[in-house]
């Protein structure tokens, strides 16, 4: 079961900072140029970066005893590290949908082309995905996202047996996918992105949607030229908060309608990967 709904908290002020005050906005165009978070994640990869992990999991308070005991050889190996597969069942009844990843949800239903969020900037499929004819089919759909913050396990699935696109990369921007960013700036449609369609086996044509933020070194999706299964590992992301979004078509999916409500009155609900959140 998903935990209990979490209210959206103000940001810190370095962050109010940046997004609120003219002055920080100078410094925000350079902390989410693509060049910084390329340096950032050179940085995090090398064995140089060793040194952040220890700090790392105190401050962020990660029970590392909930994953695979191996040794790190940098920071990226690290934030990349794999969770003990038995605290990750994957649900797979087939008309059981399922989380695709870790992370904070925020559900909405697609009005026509457009996502409205009740606080945030509101966005079109078609900017979302860089596509006006695959937008029209998830017209009256869901869109659900997946916030990860820098605790949460960093790696992806797919969320039902597909076949799949090859994935289309999207050049961007990086702000942050904290809160104060989504009110301000459309993040997710400015932000470097990589979109995958599924032909899903149980539930209809849907896109899988892996998006970049502030420090993020490089969104890193597997390779696949066959079919792939429910629960099978996508990708993942360097370091960095981000963000999973899934679109899917009308009718589709039968998601609780309080999924709904605690996103329109600001809470985000916590899901763990391989869970059911609804029902086909």
């Amino acid at each position: 079961m998903p935990g209990a709904p979490i209210k959206i908290e103000d940001d810190s002020k370095s962050l109010r900072f940046l997004y609120k005050n003219p002055i920080g906005r100078v410094f925000l165009k350079v902390l989410y140029a693509p060049w910084v978070s390329k340096v950032a994640g050179s940085f995090l990869s090398s064995s140089a970066s060793r040194f952040i992990i220890k700090s790392f999991i105190k401050k962020n308070s990660i029970d590392m005893t909930q994953y695979e005991d191996v040794e790190y050889h940098d920071f990226n190996e690290f934030f990349t590290r794999r969770i003990r597969p038995e605290l990750r069942p994957i649900d797979m009844v087939a008309n059981k949908f399922i989380s695709p990843c870790d992370g904070l949800l925020s559900s909405y239903r697609i009005n026509q082309n457009t996502v409205i969020p009740a606080k945030q900037s509101r966005y079109t499929i078609a900017d979302l995905i860089g596509d006006k004819e695959e937008a029209k089919k998830f017209e009256d759909g869901v869109c659900l996202v997946f916030r990860l913050c820098v605790n949460h396990y960093h790696r992806y699935f797919f969320f039902d047996d597909a076949t799949i696109s090859e994935p289309k990369f999207i050049k961007g921007k990086l702000h942050t996918v904290r809160p104060i960013a989504l009110e301000t700036d459309n993040v997710f449609t400015t932000n470097s992105r990589e979109v995958t369609y599924l032909n899903t086996a149980n539930f209809g044509f849907a896109a899988q949607i892996e998006v970049g933020a502030m420090l993020v070194g490089k969104i890193a999706n597997n390779k696949y030229d066959r079919p792939v299964k429910r629960g099978e590992e996508k990708g993942k992301f360097l370091y960095g908060g981000s963000t999973v979004i899934l679109l899917l078509t009308k009718d589709a999916v039968q998601l609780d309608n309080s999924y709904f409500e605690n996103t329109n009155n600001g809470y985000e609900v916590p899901v763990i990967m391989g869970e059911t959140l609804g029902y086909k």
